[in-house]
Formats: structure tokens, C-alpha cells, sequence
């Protein structure tokens, strides 16, 4: 979230809640449109109360897929160098075409897949170079006890990678339903017109801002925290980056040197076949 474009929603929301319940008060009589001040707290309680529940219950389901997408791409980027390490088990024919293919699995995660997860085009497509990697796998033919174990270890490490970016790209388009959100905002228009019927012209307008403003603000800063946690790849503060493909790949290019000499990447710096 873009604290800045945040911070400006807020004073915006807040400083029309605060005009409008000023406004109102103009011609509101002394001790607001309620001639039953407790009566009207009892039922703003529940109005309140069932709002905090709902969001929290989404705040709890948004931040759980937030969790999830994080947790997906940390694994992945592991087991990434994990397989580069048990590509070097099998035979010289096929080790260093993994090795790279491999590289450039990570590049391509970088590169190309997380700004589509940013801007939400990534969809179901997988990564090309995961294919890749499928096709060269199949080639190889285990001759030693050594690389079969390699050979078995590669199918379990694939589908721990598979579902690691599974878990990776669920968060990329959101979950909370639009039906929730519908809710949300419809409950958030009730409490504000509720609001203004506590509008009391014996009051100071400073009292009578602060009452409007304080609930107000709380809202629109919980809805744009909503938002935030239900599309976690964004630029803004709190947003998802690839910090642990990124640290993957420097690994990578430390000891895939020494690790298997000669290796070149058949993609550019990100992920793009040559």
C-alpha cells in the first residue's frame, strides 16, 4: 500500500465525514436527533460490534492468504537451490542443462512473474521454464544407484517447487469476494448515517468533528489495510517482493561456478529464453 496515497484517502474521508456531520449540526436541536441518548449508544454498539466481527474474520482470512503467498515463494526459492545441488548427481549429458534451466526458472520468477502478479495478469499460466525442466527430466536415464536416488529425490523436490508457487501465485488475485466487500461498505454507509444523527448543536464543533473523525478514520484505515492484505504483490509498504528468489539466485551465482563449471544460462538477466 502506498502510504502516502494512503494517508491522503484518510484525510479525504475523514475531513468529508467531519464536514457533513457540521453541516448537519446546523440545524440539529440540543442533545442530538435522539431523545433517547442510551437507547441510540445500545444500538450503535451492535451496528459496531457486528462490523468489527465481520472484518476481523476477513482481516484474519486476508491475512492467512497473505501468509500463505510468502511462505510459497520462500519455499520455492529453497527448494530451487536444492534441485540445482541434486542436478549435479546425474549424468554430464543432462546436469548442466538442468543447472541452467534451473537458473532460469529463478531469473524467470523474478523478472517476468512477479510484476504480473503485481499487476494481476499472471493467471493460470505456468512457468515456461518449469515445462523445461519436465521435458529434460524425462530424458535422463538413471545408470547408478547414486542418480537413481537423484532421479526419485528430483520427482519429490518438483512437486514440493509445483506447489510452493502454487501457494506463491494464489494470493496474486485476491480472496476476499466481491460479495464481502459489498457488505463491508454497505455497513461502513450505515454507521456514517448513524452517525450524523448524534449531531448535537449544544456540542462544540470540535467535539462534534472528533466524535465523526475518530470513527470515520478507524474505518477507512481498516478497509485500506483490507485491501492491502488481499493483493500482496504491490510496490507500496507491506507488499510482497522476491527477496527470497533473489537470494536464491546469488547463492546460485556463487557456487554454480565451482558447483558445475561452464554452465550458461539459456535465458537473459530475467528469465526470457535467448
Amino acid at each position: 500500500m502506498n502510504v502516502v496515497l494512503g494517508a491522503l484517502v484518510v484525510v479525504a474521508v475523514t475531513s468529508v465525514a467531519i464536514a457533513a456531520m457540521l453541516v448537519v449540526r446546523r440545524r440539529a436541536p440540543e442533545g442530538s436527533y435522539f431523545s433517547d441518548g442510551d437507547r441510540a449508544s445500545g444500538v450503535f454498539g451492535v451496528l459496531a460490534t457486528g462490523f468489527s466481527v465481520l472484518l476481523g474474520f476477513i482481516i484474519f482470512l486476508a491475512f492467512t492468504s497473505y501468509d500463505q503467498s510468502r511462505a510459497g515463494g520462500e519455499a520455492e526459492a529453497l527448494v530451487l537451490v536444492q534441485q540445482v545441488e541434486n542436478a549435479q548427481q546425474f549424468p554430464p549429458s543432462v546436469a548442466p542443462k538442468l543447472t541452467g534451466q534451473l537458473i532460469c526458472y529463478g531469473r524467470s520468477v523474478v523478472g517476468v512473474e512477479w510484476p504480473r502478479m503485481q499487476d494481476g495478469t499472471i493467471g493460470d499460466a505456468p512457468n515456461p521454464w518449469g515445462l523445461a525442466l519436465f521435458e529434460t527430466y524425462r530424458s535422463v536415464q538413471p545408470a547408478t544407484a547414486s542418480q537413481q536416488s537423484a532421479y526419485d529425490k528430483w520427482l519429490d523436490q518438483t512437486s514440493t517447487r509445483e506447489e510452493a508457487r502454487r501457494d506463491r501465485v494464489h494470493g496474486a488475485v485476491g480472496v476476499i469476494p466481491t460479495q464481502l466487500w459489498i457488505v463491508l461498505f454497505f455497513i461502513s454507509a450505515v454507521i456514517f448515517v448513524y452517525m450524523l444523527f448524534f449531531a448535537d448543536r449544544g456540542e462544540r464543533a470540535v467535539t462534534q468533528a472528533m466524535l465523526m473523525g475518530g470513527v470515520a478514520s478507524v474505518i477507512t484505515v481498516m478497509l485500506l489495510l483490507l485491501g492491502s492484505l488481499d493483493q500482496p504483490f504491490h510496490p507500496g509498504v507491506g507488499g510482497l517482493r522476491p527477496v527470497a528468489m533473489e537470494r536464491s539466485l546469488r547463492v546460485l551465482d556463487d557456487v554454480v561456478p565451482s558447483l558445475a563449471p561452464g554452465v550458461s544460462p539459456p535465458c537473459d538477466t530475467v528469465g526470457r529464453p535467448l
